[in-house]
């Protein structure tokens, strides 16, 4: 079987393709980007991806087969390529750096609007919900260890649940982003990560 057939065959973001493969889904994903960016996922085409990416349109319909498939597999690159957990030695630091890095990526202006575009799509396509459920709880299980750690330590009581503070750092930072519209900033980020340590630190997330 050929990269290009077997690229087409299989299912998005179930494998790592090398070589042709990869420079063809990694200039189609770009371009599904700057599609999302520019018009948002109701006006995304498969054509018109094709068209930008510079390669043929049999292979992105075979490949991909939907505009929520296409954004799946965006969502799937953008989990493999985000930016490592940060080990600062203290829960505190860890939640602060997990917090700016989400407010970079957020008011990034490319990231940003492309995040708002997958977001859209997740409220009107099962599969797109399906591909950012995952984005997020990859994201999740990345910063999981920090907590974990900290309770090793005795930061945070015995049973702490990991998830449920690596959350509560970034709601109120999407709340900001897609809701209230209110500063998205370093501080905002600072005190989104203070308040998840101190509930943390008192039980409040499931702690013996």
């Amino acid at each position: 079987m050929s990269a290009a057939n077997e690229a087409e065959s299989v299912e998005p973001g179930t494998v790592r393709p090398g070589g042709r493969t990869a420079r063809v889904r990694a200039a189609v994903l770009r371009a599904a980007g700057d599609a999302l960016v520019e018009h948002g996922f109701d006006r995304l085409d498969l054509a018109d991806v094709a068209r930008r990416a510079e390669v043929g349109k049999t292979t992105v319909y075979r490949r991909w087969s939907t505009t929520a498939g296409l954004v799946a597999d965006l969502l799937a690159d953008m989990a493999e390529q985000s930016v490592p957990r940060t080990d600062t030695g203290s829960l505190d630091g860890d939640l602060t750096a997990n917090a700016r890095l989400v407010v970079k990526t957020l008011t990034d202006p490319r990231q940003g609007a492309l995040f708002k575009a997958v977001i859209a799509a997740a409220t009107c396509d099962d599969r797109a919900a399906q591909a950012l459920r995952r984005f997020y709880a990859t994201r999740i299980e990345e910063w999981a260890p920090c907590v974990v750690r900290a309770a090793e330590r005795g930061e945070v009581p015995p049973g702490t649940d990991p998830a449920e503070v690596v959350r509560a750092v970034s709601a109120p930072l999407y709340y900001r982003f897609l809701v209230s519209g209110d500063p998205l900033d370093e501080p905002a980020a600072d005190r989104a990560a203070r308040a998840a340590w101190v509930a943390a630190r008192e039980g409040a997330y499931g702690g013996a």
